[in-house]
């Protein structure tokens, strides 16, 4: 049992070790200087000062005494830059968002013009990642909110909402017709163009695949919808893609269902209570799927 309370700056250092996932990692990341042998010398100081170990080194990994402190630890210290923001009268005008480029490019533009001229002195941080990457940086509160195709369950901790889900399709080169057999007939007989392995998309598609027991290795990968679009226009090989209502095709492209694939989602993200300007975000995006569904 600690014989006095813990150091303040000690907890905070600790703080911002677990949420990097190691010292180095925090280091780079922390608002203010300071040397990697300082921080790793007062985490000991608070491990001896608590009389527990905190984290494994390497590789990094929290104890279950560790894990407990975070979780103290986290919502006074993630939480001091939200209050700062409200004595100085910023919050209302900051928005950090997250998310890959289709969405940004599709969805977004018109929400955020919006919310902007709800708030003109919006302060917009918009990253343009991967689904990946955009949880990421959510789960480590650099985000307020993500905006992304989605393949699965969002993590745990968080909340939700789904705006769109949207069927999967072939896009045929022009002059290609739609085969009588389906997919069976185009499968590993023509170059497959789609995006990157690590896209909702494509896992996606893999996932379709493996329910029909079929392979098709990617001939192409490319990092948008527009550059696949473009490629199966010129005649390339097929597209892998998902039917968007209102998106353009390039002339003479035709789509072809993928019946019994699971449906890409279009999802929010966020933790806690969402603030002024994600509560606009989200209620954009609400009357933009639901003119796209009409």
């Amino acid at each position: 049992m600690p014989q006095q309370l813990p150091n303040l700056h000690h907890l905070e250092l600790f703080y911002h070790v677990a949420r990097a996932g190691g010292i180095t990692a925090a280091v780079r990341s922390m608002p203010y200087g300071i040397q990697q042998p300082a921080v790793s010398g007062q985490i000991s100081q608070l491990e001896s000062e608590l009389g527990v170990r905190l984290f494994q080194r390497r590789p990094f990994k929290l104890t279950p005494a560790g894990r407990d402190l975070y979780e103290f630890a986290a919502p006074f210290f993630g939480g001091l830059l939200e209050v700062a923001e409200r004595v100085t009268g910023t919050a209302s005008k900051h928005l950090r968002m997250a998310g890959p480029t289709t969405v940004i490019r599709e969805y977004l533009p018109d929400v955020l013009e919006s919310v902007r001229r709800m708030q003109p002195e919006l302060e917009l941080s918009l990253r343009d990642v991967a689904q990946k990457e955009a949880l990421e940086l959510l789960e480590r509160e650099e985000v307020d909110l993500v905006v992304s195709e989605m393949d699965g369950s969002p993590p745990s901790g968080t909340r939700s909402e789904v705006f769109l889900s949207l069927p999967l399709v072939l896009l045929l080169p022009p002059g290609m017709k739609l085969p009588r057999s389906g997919l069976k007939a185009l499968c590993g007989k023509f170059p497959l163009i789609r995006p990157s392995n690590d896209s909702a998309l494509s896992r996606l598609f893999a996932k379709g695949l493996t329910r029909k027991k079929l392979n098709w290795p990617a001939s192409i990968e490319l990092g948008s919808i527009d550059l696949i679009n473009a490629y199966v226009g010129r005649g390339f090989g097929v597209g892998v893609g998902a039917h968007i209502p209102g998106m353009k095709i390039p002339k003479g492209v035709t789509e072809m269902p993928l019946k019994g694939f699971p449906e890409l989602k279009v999802a929010g993200v966020w933790r806690g209570k969402p603030g002024v300007l994600a509560t606009a975000v989200l209620d954009g995006l609400r009357k933009q799927a639901a003119k796209m569904k009409a």
